[in-house]
């Protein structure tokens, strides 16, 4: 048996929608590296069943994936109650499932689209979060205080985009519910942050030759010369599902190769 070290995630069960491809995928492998349990939530039940086997060879302890539609709030609560009769506890969420921007200017946008666009990238992600704090709140007060909420924001915090509105306001609100979370949830030892890609080479950019254009157009614009990929948030996903970031808590952690900071 190899010691964990650090980043230790043995014992704690993470629960993370959209965990079967992409960032989710990274976040969920960097935990499974490290020993822990994962749920993964997602619809496409194919892929589903392809990540749990990568997650279970990447040393995780339990994998079970689920089919769960976070864009209604019924399937959240019915599926923390699932997680917790399967597993007996809940250490970890992050609430990753979104959708991409599909237009490029305010004027195109049908009034629908909005709507529909935040059931899951908005709605979703804080049901998700407040389910999760439900049940680790019961367990502080049993006596075992702790908890890690985590949200996947993206650069569309700090810039504007044209077009992308419906994405850039479900991003900034959740980074804002996050904050709240973290003040609120930390006399019980519960933490909550957010983490900000920047450009990731995921399945939503395109597959095949259309994904090597993307790359390659956007790598000289980052500072590291590259693109991200969904390997680079592994160890982001263990420190924050870990002990480690046990006072760490209402932090937005840029993942994005220097982009933010460029002079």
């Amino acid at each position: 048996m190899m010691a964990k070290g650090l980043f230790d995630c043995t014992g704690k069960v993470t629960v993370v929608t959209g965990g079967n491809s992409g960032i989710g995928l990274g976040f969920a492998t960097g935990i499974a590296k490290m020993g822990g349990d994962i749920a993964i939530w997602a619809r496409n039940a194919e892929k589903s069943a392809k990540a749990k086997a990568e997650l279970e060879a990447a040393g995780a302890g339990k994998v079970v994936a689920y089919q769960v539609d976070v864009s209604e709030e019924r399937n959240i609560v019915d599926g923390f109650e699932q997680v917790m009769a399967d597993f007996g506890r809940v250490d970890c969420v992050f609430a990753n499932s979104g959708a991409s921007p599909r237009y490029n200017s305010v004027f195109e946008m049908p009034t629908e689209h909005w709507y529909e666009f935040q059931k899951t990238a908005l709605h979703g992600a804080f049901f998700t979060l407040r389910e999760a704090a439900r049940h680790m709140k019961a367990r502080a007060e049993a006596g075992e205080p702790g908890g890690s909420l985590v949200a996947c924001g993206s650069l569309s915090l700090f810039q504007g985009l044209p077009g992308k509105m419906e994405y850039a306001a479900s991003k900034s609100a959740i980074a804002a519910t996050v904050r709240c979370l973290a003040i609120e949830l930390a006399p019980l030892g519960i933490r909550a942050n957010v983490v900000a890609p920047g450009l990731i080479m995921t399945p939503m950019m395109g597959e095949g030759e259309q994904a090597k254009q993307v790359e390659a157009y956007f790598a000289p614009t980052i500072p590291m010369k590259r693109t991200g990929f969904p390997s680079d948030f592994e160890g982001i996903g263990a420190f924050l599902c870990s002990d480690a970031s046990s006072f760490m808590t209402g932090e937005t952690v840029t993942i994005d190769g220097g982009y933010m900071v460029r002079p």
